[in-house]
């Protein structure tokens, strides 16, 4: 086991409390590999919450833990019982886990099972923060606040959900998935996710309005942001946003820890 204590050192402003740092750095024998990833993003959650108690802030603080998406399962991950891995639009390769504490304002104990997504939390903390997401383009994440508050009735904002992999893949909305391809190869997939998260049961037979209606769907979305395994430019693509006489904020250390994930140790630099 990796071990960590406190050092006098800088702390967080405001705070009269020594920094947390570790007393070894990450290294071959210091809890390694995928292993050593959740041991360090443990014990990192741990000194936030412990600040933010130490400050007198935890019991008015959002937390948010999530991730990226998708296991590697060649890593020591796993995303069973979910159809595919890392880089896949399978189920496996898209969920993320998420638990938010906020305490009197999230019910405690609960679970919220619709449909919500990482871009959603750009407008949901701007209008908690008493603003709104800017109004002069579109902007896909929608405000989960009544999600997250656990509301009386309250459902996904989101009436689809579609999954890229350079083109188009797929598309959710409700508990229907529909997969029209995988890389190179179309598909005419329906899975139904309330009864089959696995996605082992292909129904698109027996569902053809759902699959009309997905198709409507996709179609739509191909027209708003296009489909390069169709060849189709989108009408609301913006262009790559570019910063003139760019300078980096950071250069790269061989020394610095922050250039090695523990998971991806081969990869590093």
């Amino acid at each position: 086991m990796r071990s960590w204590q406190r050092k006098t050192g800088p702390s967080l402003k405001g705070s009269n409390n020594p920094a947390w740092i570790p007393t070894a750095p990450a290294g071959a024998n210091a809890g390694v590999g995928y292993g050593g990833a959740v041991e360090c993003l443990d014990w990192s959650t741990a000194v936030i919450v412990a600040e933010l108690k130490a400050l007198g802030l935890d019991e008015r603080t959002l937390v948010i833990f999530t991730s990226d998406n998708g296991a590697r399962d060649d890593r020591g991950g796993s995303n069973a019982p979910l159809r595919g891995r890392k880089g896949t639009t399978w189920e496996g390769g898209q969920r993320v886990p998420c638990i938010m504490r906020w305490p009197g304002t999230i019910p405690m104990g609960t679970t919220c099972r619709e449909v919500a997504t990482a871009m959603d939390l750009l407008r949901t903390f701007a209008r908690l923060g008493g603003t709104d997401a800017p109004s002069d383009r579109i902007v896909d994440g929608k405000d989960i606040r009544p999600l997250m508050c656990g509301e009386s009735g309250a459902t996904s904002p989101h009436d689809a959900f579609f999954y890229f992999r350079d083109g188009l893949e797929a598309v959710r909305s409700g508990p229907w998935k529909r997969h029209v391809r995988k890389g190179n190869q179309e598909m005419r997939g329906l899975y139904d996710l309330a009864t089959d998260i696995c996605e082992t049961t292909n129904v698109a037979d027996r569902h053809p309005s759902v699959v009309r209606d997905l198709e409507a769907k996709l179609a739509a979305c191909r027209k708003d942001l296009g489909d390069s395994a169709v060849g189709m430019a989108g009408a609301n693509c913006r262009p790559i946003g570019r910063v003139s006489n760019p300078a980096p904020l950071t250069r790269y250390d061989p020394n610095h820890p922050y250039i090695i994930a523990m998971y991806d140790l081969e990869d590093a630099g």
